[in-house]
């Protein structure tokens, strides 16, 4: 078979198109996973780290329902928070729908809470909105989780 060098060039470049895109679509945003322990007799901990980007921190918590978590963010206003229930065995479900939070800002402070609805381990994630994440930023955070 013998191509044009005009057809050749449009075969080239769509093939590297091709390897681009697949190479964006496999690339996957770094999720780091963080087991959480309270120190006994006490309700909360804090956690401190930093996103870049589209990457996540998920912060892993046992509760029982009834318990309400409180979450308060500070640091930076990028910076934001899902709260997923467990499965109904208690495990971690990675494709569980996100609480409905209430919010309460004061002092510069976000603090949300809601109450549990299950026993079992909760997963917090800390991200960025698409719009900051898009460009890059680094946000760095201080969590403080409160559970009781």
């Amino acid at each position: 078979m013998h191509f044009s060098p005009a057809r050749f060039a449009r075969i080239a470049v769509l093939s590297l198109a091709l390897a681009t895109a697949a190479g964006a679509v496999g690339a996957a945003d770094k999720v780091v996973t963080v087991p959480v322990k309270f120190a006994k007799g006490t309700t909360g901990v804090t956690v401190k780290g930093a996103i870049k980007g589209y990457d996540s921190v998920e912060y892993l918590v046992v509760a029982r329902a009834g318990q309400t978590l409180r979450l308060t963010i500070s640091g930076s206003t990028n910076a934001t928070v899902n709260v997923f229930p467990p499965r109904a065995n208690g495990t971690p479900d990675p494709d569980a729908d996100g609480l409905e939070l209430s919010s309460d800002y004061q002092n510069g402070r976000s603090s949300e809470s809601a109450v549990l609805p299950a026993n079992g381990t909760y997963r917090i994630q800390v991200y960025q909105f698409r719009a900051i994440a898009r460009r890059g930023t680094v946000s760095k955070f201080s969590l403080k989780i409160d559970i009781r």
